[in-house]
């Protein structure tokens, strides 16, 4: 589990990354909101901590959509009676995010687990949000099933695929970060130096 410290400067660095992606900060550097890719982050390295820091995520994401849409002009053509499913929806990433963390390995095994939960978690996300705002959010004709399919059918890639790419930034960070770690302590102690061994990913 990480420090009180290693926690908040997680958690702050999430918010910055929502920050710039989300409200369009870092348009210029053409990258795309990591909403998705950050609560399943956060799932990962504070899932202990959840009671305070998915609280904050979430607010943080209606704050950025609150100010982008009152001060900068940005369309309110999302923000429908389905907004509400934003809620259980970024929660399903940040529990795939938790339950990775439980399970996965610094191995072949782990990136399986990795992308399972990866792709399980944001298919329900998309399901949960795609679908309210289809049924629910009256943005145009009347709803059918084969009107969802299609919407799915258009969307449903896009939305995993950005999010699949940020998390597997994240994780090769995160690999490299272990590998280093390692490293250094050998370096400051050969009493330290020791068979390589598979471990349960740790933050």
């Amino acid at each position: 589990m990480l420090s009180s410290r290693n926690a908040a400067l997680t958690l702050l660095g999430l918010l910055i990354l929502m920050v710039a992606t989300r409200s369009g900060l870092a348009s210029n550097l053409h990258l795309q909101d990591a909403s998705w890719a950050i609560f399943f982050v956060g799932g990962f390295y504070l899932s202990a901590r959840w009671r305070w820091s998915f609280p904050a995520l979430m607010a943080a994401a209606v704050a950025i959509d609150w100010v982008a849409i009152r001060y900068y002009g940005v369309s309110n053509y999302c923000v429908t009676a389905a907004y509400g499913f934003l809620v259980p929806a970024y929660a399903a990433l940040w529990l795939g995010g938790s339950w990775v963390r439980r399970h996965a390995t610094v191995d072949g095994l782990g990136l399986l687990v990795l992308g399972a939960g990866a792709l399980l978690s944001a298919s329900i996300c998309f399901f949960l949000s795609n679908g309210s705002f289809y049924w629910l959010g009256n943005r145009g004709p009347a709803p059918t099933f084969a009107g969802w399919m299609a919407s799915v059918a258009a969307w449903y890639w896009p939305f995993v695929r950005v999010c699949a790419a940020y998390i597997a930034t994240a994780a090769f960070a995160h690999v490299l970060l272990m590998r280093i770690r390692p490293l250094r302590t050998a370096g400051a102690s050969p009493l330290s130096q020791g068979p390589a061994r598979t471990e349960v990913i740790r933050g």
